[in-house]
């Protein structure tokens, strides 16, 4: 009985394919610039973080704005960026930090 069941099952040839095809939707979000206010508002942030720091960052990445939390494990200078548990975020696509430690 369950050996016949099984022939009536759907079957996913493209395995993956559907969930390609949102991402594909989805309106990708144009960056916004700061006003100076903002941009103001950012550095004093910026002088409160240290390596193990734990904050949010809203970035803007591949099309959208996200937040990535976590602890502060490198800034790097050189290249601008902030990793936080290994994800590098460039700090010209940072729009907040909110310091949380």
């Amino acid at each position: 009985m369950v050996e016949n069941a099984k022939q009536f099952m759907p079957f996913d040839s493209l395995k993956g394919l559907r969930e390609a095809l949102k991402i594909k939707e989805r309106v990708k979000e144009e960056r916004k610039i700061l006003t100076d206010s903002s941009i103001d508002a950012l550095e004093s942030e910026f002088k409160k973080i240290n390596i193990g720091s734990t904050v949010n960052i809203k970035h803007y990445y591949n099309g959208e704005y996200i937040i990535t939390c976590g602890e502060i494990t490198k800034i790097d200078y050189i290249n601008k960026q902030i990793v936080i548990n290994g994800k590098k975020i460039n700090v010209v696509n940072i729009v907040n930090i909110t310091y949380l430690s």
